[in-house]
């Protein structure tokens, strides 16, 4: 006989989990002292999106669901935010949280919250365990779930006195994967809808890459002369060096980039949703009106069809379409198409100046010259990130770490989540101002699992993007964005690591050494000029368009004069209802 937290993480155990992530509660201390038995360890976090956020990290690197451990009502409400970062970035991840006891549901006791509720569109499934003999059953359904089709998050409710109780259930040994592949009708399906291509695409997609897959797609792009363009925040998928590399097509694209998307006449997606991010909201493509042929391999038969109309679709997985791809011959060539666009991709990498002794576009450029090919970026949401996607080129498979839902406060805890996993791989964390402060108490989590990253905040103090697409639509009336920033660098030095402020460029590499060299988690503050609002244009350029629209749409259309047409004579009042109102 076991409890139930025994029998949980022996069933956790049983599927290679190697580590979780919990902030502790009260309604899960069974589960608790199952993991201490079972020899699991437990990184306990500052905060539960915080702790949210380094499970689904964990998930992006292992390609096996991350694990999250969160108590009752407010612990969940705050772990929300990391599973849907797990929903939108399609990352395998299982939220576990501790709940009321069943002799209490529907009292609306201590911090009740039905969870198949509050999770269900954000989770692929949300349940709750009734029974302590059923919790094998529950796991191993939960890892399946996460992992097949399209991956994503699962969450399971654990009833306290559920988790208490014990049970002789024996262990469930986990499922095998099942075996991927396409047919050979499948893959002359995609190869004949590409030969018939002028101005082809190569998009792929998903969290779940590997090396091997990387390389695949390279040898495919290179012998059939294929440009490869790669979703919003989805660049470590293909060496951004190689000549087959094309840029990204998401949030502060190259404007050439996206015009060439609107002239391609055929998209071969490999486990890309082509969403809204990826088109310009639509504007560059349009479910309404495709225009275009789409060759969709995606591993969930629901989203074929979903926004577009795909010729032909594919459900399948699309690492397995393009294993097969990679050994196939190219009926043609598209090499002058991908050297113009690779043209296009050089010239918008070389840097444009922006104001002030710091600038984000040359610390980008020398960390992409000079990091290891296998160290990690990882960072939130910010017109700060902008940098990191025009200068930095990614390498290799696994070294980006950034959210597809643009959640702010990612990058903190992702690049913990990533030194942990990764403690002899250099990772750095690279975030704005207000981005940092939304989960910056996970310094003290990176401080007590000895956790040596390197955080580079880009301080312009404000809330850039916000204040961006204010300045746009209402130039000069402020509300709102500004931020008032604590000390940075002596934040780091309170938790025990390592600080220094960086005023000019020059200054920038060196201080950067001395982090590597402490050993420690580390701080570099850069001190942005304001007027450095995004990668392309200052905050008066900004809102000097933003005032040039305004005056435009205030000032009145010119129409051609109307012919002139003379007035009828008016006919004379009808009765008393005619003399009062004119008739």
């Amino acid at each position: 006989m076991r409890h139930g937290g025994q029998i949980l993480a022996e069933a956790l155990k049983a599927q290679g989990v190697e580590r979780v992530f919990s902030v502790p509660g009260e309604s899960f201390l069974a589960a608790l002292d199952g993991l201490y038995d079972a020899g699991i360890p437990n990184t306990v976090c500052r905060q539960e999106g915080g702790a949210a956020m380094m499970a689904e990290a964990w998930g992006k690197m292992t390609g096996r669901p991350g694990i999250c451990f969160v108590t009752r009502g407010p612990g969940a409400t705050n772990a929300s935010a990391g599973v849907h970062v797990a929903k939108q970035d399609s990352t395998p991840m299982i939220l576990f949280v501790g709940q009321i006891a069943r002799t209490d549901r529907d009292r609306e006791a201590f911090q009740e919250v039905d969870y198949r509720q509050m999770f269900g569109g954000l989770a692929k499934w949300a349940a709750e365990i009734d029974a302590t003999d059923r919790i094998p059953e529950y796991v191993a359904r939960a890892f399946d779930l996460a992992m097949s089709g399209r991956p994503g998050p699962v969450v399971l409710a654990l009833p306290e006195d559920m988790l208490s109780a014990e049970s002789g259930v024996p262990d469930l040994t986990p499922a095998p994967r099942p075996i991927p592949g396409i047919s050979d009708a499948q893959l002359a399906a995609i190869t004949q809808a590409l030969a018939g291509a002028e101005r082809p695409l190569v998009i792929p997609g998903g969290s779940v890459w590997t090396q091997e897959d990387s390389d695949r797609l390279a040898r495919f792009a290179e012998s059939w002369g294929l440009p490869v363009a790669v979703p919003f925040r989805r660049q470590h998928l293909f060496d951004n060096r190689l000549p087959n590399y094309v840029g990204d097509l998401g949030v502060g694209m190259n404007p050439k980039l996206g015009e060439a998307l609107r002239e391609a006449d055929c998209l071969l997606s490999l486990g890309s949703r082509l969403g809204d991010t990826l088109t310009n909201g639509y504007d560059l493509m349009s479910p309404a009106a495709q225009g275009r042929r789409i060759i969709h391999v995606y591993p969930d038969p629901d989203e074929i069809g979903h926004l577009w109309r795909a010729d032909p679709g594919i459900a399948a997985c699309p690492r397995a379409a393009l294993k097969a791809l990679a050994d196939t011959p190219a009926p043609r060539q598209w090499s002058d198409w991908t050297a113009r666009l690779r043209a296009n991709y050089e010239a918008w990498r070389q840097p444009k100046q922006t104001p002030g002794a710091v600038k984000m576009e040359r610390v980008m450029t020398w960390l992409s010259d000079n990091l290891p090919e296998d160290a990690i970026i990882a960072n939130g949401a910010g017109n700060f990130a902008t940098f990191i996607h025009r200068y930095h080129q990614f390498k290799r498979v696994g070294t980006q770490l950034a959210p597809t839902s643009g959640s702010m406060g990612y990058g903190l805890p992702a690049a913990v989540s990533a030194k942990i996993r990764h403690p002899e791989r250099t990772v750095v964390c690279v975030a704005g101002d207000g981005d940092i402060q939304m989960t910056v108490n996970e310094l003290s989590t990176a401080a007590q699992e000895g956790a040596a990253v390197i955080v580079i905040v880009a301080n312009n103090g404000r809330y850039g993007t916000i204040r961006m697409h204010q300045e746009k639509h209402y130039p000069g009336r402020v509300s709102g964005t500004d931020l008032f920033n604590p000390d940075f660098a002596a934040l780091a030095r309170a938790y025990g690591g390592h600080g220094e402020l960086v005023e000019r460029d020059e200054d920038f590499a060196p201080a950067f050494a001395r982090a590597q060299a402490a050993g420690t988690l580390a701080v570099i503050e850069l001190r942005l000029d304001p007027e450095a609002l995004t990668a392309g244009a200052t905050l008066t350029e900004v809102r000097a368009a933003g005032e040039a629209a305004l005056r435009a749409r205030a000032a009145p259309e010119e129409k051609p004069a109307p012919a002139t047409v003379p007035a009828p004579a008016p006919e004379p009042p009808r009765g008393l209802l005619g003399r009062l109102f004119g008739r």
